[in-house]
């Protein structure tokens, strides 16, 4: 898994969704301020920030693609070129309209969420022809000339190369790109949205954790599936209908499933704060704060659960469980599905479920905590009581070793 998170395609593709973040973040606090009583009807409407920062993030990542992966390739003179070009071929594979004289038509829901899919393929696409075009350099024994005007030079043809693909599929052949790319997905989507895809992909991130690896492998995977779903969900509600994907980044990470952080360890802090080791107890204790915020690597790694077999059990049964439980409270109309971005993923639970689920949503995420406390229990009364042992055993061979020192100084004596 080191191995394929070090890819550098897939590390851009994770650098780049690490870029856009601060912009979802503004719209969801665009989102915060509108639920607030009395606020959205003192100010004017905000939506349009939330417009040009949450409803941009495909425009973004076709840039920061190509930009991350001449970076990583040690590219840097390339880099500008190269996002540049990803922007251009993303515009092209929008399919705009032409108009009268130079008027041009976009629409504008393809900016954003919606085009994820389509900025990741086509940001890949540039990538691998700037660095495939890297290699040649056309002025190589000449330097006399400026470097900027050899760059310039050594960029024409993969810029040739990528404006010219897009022009061909888009104008030449009149093949709507991006609606076939989103369909190319689609499956993925209805796997995702599935019963079983949903524990599944809910799991993995939390399994890989578990071994010291972070969540992140899967993000290049997930986190698209949750942008285009959540952009789906309100875009059905403005249209007058029901919100229905419950596979968002609004269910996964903010309502339902990270209490405490990945895999619902805060019952688990709430237990080692009564542990009979004083070491769990201490843990328990420095990591109750961060807990509340939804921060879990000192239990992760301080119980630790990774690679402890007597807590990476109740880990997984809780990855598998509370998903599960979480699907279908939302698929049987017992929570509202989350219509708005909302990723502000430190807000503590159940104050963040009922932000984005409501009242319903709120009672669904006690009843979830109560049973990861239930699943957390009987593991952890057990590990306590090894570690337990171990203290004692400790304390006893540190109390014979001091006798013995005693008895030796006493004869020396």
């Amino acid at each position: 898994m080191n191995r394929f998170t070090r890819n550098t395609y897939v590390a851009a593709v994770q650098t780049a969704i690490l870029g856009i973040l601060p912009f979802i973040l503004v719209g969801s606090l665009v989102t915060l301020i509108g639920i607030i009583p009395g606020v959205s009807d003192a100010i004017p409407t905000m939506s349009k920030i939330s417009d040009f920062t949450f409803g941009l993030i495909g425009l973004f990542v076709a840039f920061l693609i190509p930009y991350q992966v001449m970076e990583k390739k040690k590219l840097n003179s390339q880099k500008l070129i190269a996002g540049l070009a990803g922007l251009a071929l993303f515009l092209m594979l929008l399919d705009p309209t032409s108009g009268k004289g130079s008027a041009i038509t976009f629409d504008f829901g393809r900016f954003g969420a919606t085009g994820m899919f389509v900025s990741i393929v086509g940001g890949l696409f540039v990538s691998f022809v700037m660095v495939l075009f890297a290699k040649v350099d056309f002025f190589k024994n000449n330097a006399n000339l400026p470097s900027f005007v050899i760059n310039w030079f050594n960029s024409l043809l993969p810029i040739l190369v990528v404006v010219a693909a897009g022009w061909v599929f888009t104008y030449v052949l009149s093949w709507d790109v991006f609606a076939a790319i989103l369909k190319l997905f689609s499956p993925l989507t209805s796997i995702a949205e599935s019963f079983p895809g949903f524990v599944l992909l809910c799991f993995l991130p939390l399994f890989f954790y578990s071994f010291g690896i972070s969540g992140w492998v899967t993000m290049p995977l997930s986190f698209p599936l949750w942008m285009t779903a959540i952009q789906e969900n309100a875009d059905a509600v403005a249209a007058g209908g029901s919100a229905t994907n419950i596979f968002t980044y609004e269910v996964c990470f903010v309502g339902f499933l990270t209490f405490g952080g990945i895999g619902g360890t805060l019952p688990l802090v709430a237990l080692m704060n009564f542990a009979k080791t004083k070491r769990i107890k201490a843990i328990g204790r420095a990591g109750a704060i961060p807990s509340i915020f939804n921060i879990n690597e000192p239990i992760v790694f301080g119980a630790p659960i990774a690679f402890n077999p007597l807590l990476m059990i109740p880990f997984w049964i809780n990855g598998i469980v509370v998903p599960a439980m979480t699907y279908l409270a939302l698929d049987w109309g017992l929570a509202k599905i989350p219509d708005k971005v909302f990723q502000i993923w430190y807000m503590p639970y159940p104050i963040s479920t009922f932000l984005v689920s409501g009242w319903r949503g709120a009672i669904v995420a006690v009843i979830l905590m109560t049973v990861s406390c239930v699943i957390w229990y009987p593991f952890f009364r057990a590990y306590d009581a090894q570690e337990a042992r171990k203290e004692r055993e400790e304390e006893a061979g540190e109390t014979v070793a001091s006798s013995g020192e005693t008895v030796e100084n006493g004869k020396q004596k």
